[in-house]
């Protein structure tokens, strides 16, 4: 009977009841149904330990840093930045959308956060350009994406920690997915910008004026290298990296761009702390959810059905992540991630996949699954910033998401993208 469970909680998200008290309402019944009393304990008090663990403390310290960043005017200098150098382009504002995003991935892994600082500023300046509404959204909720790619990314620690992986070996295997899927969505814009004329967003600037553009980004990119460094050079592990990116936006805040006050600092970790809450119930409550998974023998019968598809690992690849994308449509990444992370992967690795291979694959799938309709969530996010209904930036933003898509496909079948920096760097074989 608890097998039932995943159609339950499918259920309950499409009658509307948030997915905290999906995870929690699908299992509880059942149990409740099964006469397993002792179980829904179990169930409810995992909740408090699925949280309750060291390194996702990253995650809030990540959600302050990018906070403090988005807040002391960061996010301004790294546009600026994008437009010294992309500004004289056809389309240069929708490149200098995308490169922003791929530099403020460094800064906070997260594609929410990604798609409201930037969309505030750019979207409307995209508009007065003379771009329409919603492409000026489509592009903005699509390179958003990048965020929990490029590390540092909030959904790979959770991977991390629910599967027992390296976080350095996930942050170093984003890099180039996120630049592929960067580079990717510039190709889009050049043949769009090429076919519909789009404006070009400025004059091209002089080295000289690159030069100045540069050094007044040079703090805040030094963010990410700070944070790779420190880890790659054993300095500190990952959750004190998030620490220590905090520790930095605030020296660079107060001290060398002087563009924070002390007043601000209540409304920034409020709004830090929020954000951090949503995620960190949603982690408790997947984890409790995966209790129900194991006690239900769900992972079993799912893999022995994967199994009796084909015994080709090509073929499963290519059927898993039509399965990821569909779920990226209607769950978010961390949940997912939680849920189905101990179920696939084991059949995956059984299967000759490298285990940090399969993790770029199903969090690259289920990030780019934040901006696919009809519940992807920075969509909801660029409609609100946009004022833009989310119909038509779903309509919009169809061939942002097939180059994506075409990334994911690149990172399945050549596990070289993902997997050569790790490996020159020792935490991959």
């Amino acid at each position: 009977m608890l097998i039932w469970f995943l159609p339950l909680f499918l259920t309950f998200l499409l009658v509307g009841l948030p997915v905290f008290f999906g995870l929690l309402a699908a299992p509880g019944l059942l149990l409740y149904l099964n006469g397993q009393e002792r179980d829904i304990t179990l169930l409810y008090r995992n909740v408090y330990n699925g949280m309750d663990s060291f390194p996702l403390m990253a995650i809030p310290f990540f959600m302050l840093a990018g906070e403090l960043m988005n807040k002391g005017g960061i996010t301004m200098r790294l546009v600026e930045f994008s437009q010294a150098f992309m500004g004289h382009l056809r389309g240069g504002l929708a490149h200098v959308n995308v490169l922003s995003s791929m530099l403020f991935a460094g800064l906070s892994g997260s594609a929410v956060a990604d798609t409201s600082a930037l969309g505030s500023m750019l979207i409307p300046a995209m508009e007065k350009q003379g771009y329409t509404r919603k492409f000026a959204a489509a592009i903005t909720a699509a390179s958003s994406v990048i965020g929990p790619i490029i590390p540092p990314s909030g959904i790979m620690i959770i991977y991390a920690y629910v599967m027992g992986e390296s976080v350095a070996a996930l942050f170093l295997a984003g890099i180039i997915p996120g630049a592929l899927v960067g580079i990717g969505l510039m190709l889009v814009v050049k043949l769009m910008a090429d076919r519909y004329d789009f404006p070009v967003a400025s004059r091209k600037y002089s080295w000289g004026e690159r030069g100045q553009a540069s050094l007044k980004a040079f703090f805040p990119l030094m963010t990410p290298v700070i944070i790779l460094g420190g880890i790659l050079g054993g300095v500190f592990t990952p959750t004190e990296a998030a620490a220590v990116a905090v520790a930095y936006a605030l020296f660079i805040g107060f001290f060398i761009l002087r563009s924070l006050t002390v007043r601000e600092l209540p409304d920034i970790l409020i709004r830090a702390g929020l954000t951090s809450a949503v995620v960190m119930l949603l982690v408790g409550a997947a984890m409790a959810f995966k209790t129900v998974v194991s006690l239900s023998h769900a992972p079993e019968t799912l893999a022995a059905f994967v199994l009796s598809l084909s015994d080709n690992p090509l073929i499963l690849l290519f059927l898993i992540n039509l399965l990821l994308f569909v779920v990226g449509m209607f769950l978010d990444a961390g949940p997912a991630i939680i849920i189905l992370g101990p179920v696939l992967g084991p059949i995956f690795v059984s299967l000759g996949v490298d285990p940090i291979h399969f993790a770029i694959i199903m969090s690259v799938n289920l990030t780019v699954g934040l901006a696919t309709p009809p519940m992807g969530l920075v969509l909801f996010v660029a409609s609100a910033v946009s004022g833009e209904r989310v119909e038509a930036i779903s309509r919009a933003i169809v061939p942002f998401l097939l180059v994506e898509v075409l990334v994911i496909f690149l990172i399945t079948y050549i596990p070289a993208i993902s997997m050569t920096i790790p490996r020159l760097t020792g935490f991959a074989n």
